[in-house]
């Protein structure tokens, strides 16, 4: 296993739209290698998720797990593994919540994202399986966060209120009281 390097905002990487992983390409072992790698950097990094852009692979493979507690992400409910390869999201409901996201790419940032409170997701496992979930909640804002980034999409691109755009020292100095006590109640409501 490696640990990959994470390409940094303003890599022109980060902007592309991955490509689809054809059924053949998941069993192959480079595929289940790059996946084991893509796990471990993210696990490395403290990371709640990860996409194979993020490591300059412009294919449509991300992968999710918060396990708690999470020094980046203290107030995220534990999230099992999830390998998602195609992955397909769509909101549920029209319900949203405001997320202060960050991200690998982006050091030392965070800002407030929309982001649906439920939304469901449709994607293939790296056995080649098809996936259907519903997730809720605060977990919604990871899954909707990576699957945006296989678009060539960052959180700052949906950031409405610039104003709320922040070092992570100033975040925990005057936003993280705050949003913790919000992301509560939604994890509270939505159980997740």
């Amino acid at each position: 296993m490696a640990i990959l390097e994470i390409a940094q905002i303003g890599d022109p990487i980060l902007r592309q739209r991955a490509v689809e992983v054809s059924p053949e390409d998941i069993s192959s072992a480079a595929t289940q290698s790059f996946i084991d790698d893509l796990i471990d950097t993210m696990r490395s990094a403290n990371g709640a998720g990860l996409a194979a852009i993020q490591v300059s692979r412009a294919i449509r493979i991300c992968v999710v797990e918060v396990r708690a507690p999470n020094p980046r992400y203290p107030y995220k409910p534990s999230i099992p593994l999830t390998i998602m390869i195609n992955p397909e999201i769509m909101p549920v409901s029209t319900e949203t919540f405001s997320n202060y996201e960050g991200c690998l790419s982006v050091p030392d940032m965070r800002g407030l994202v929309e982001r649906y409170a439920e939304v469901r997701l449709r994607y293939l496992d790296r056995d080649g399986q098809r996936q259907d979930a519903i997730i809720r909640g605060v977990c919604a804002g990871t899954f909707q966060h990576e699957c945006d980034h296989l678009d060539g999409k960052l959180f700052v691109d949906l950031v409405e209120d610039f104003g709320s755009l922040t070092t992570w020292s100033n975040f925990e100095r005057y936003h993280q009281a705050k949003f913790f006590e919000d992301a509560e109640k939604i994890v509270s409501r939505f159980g997740s």
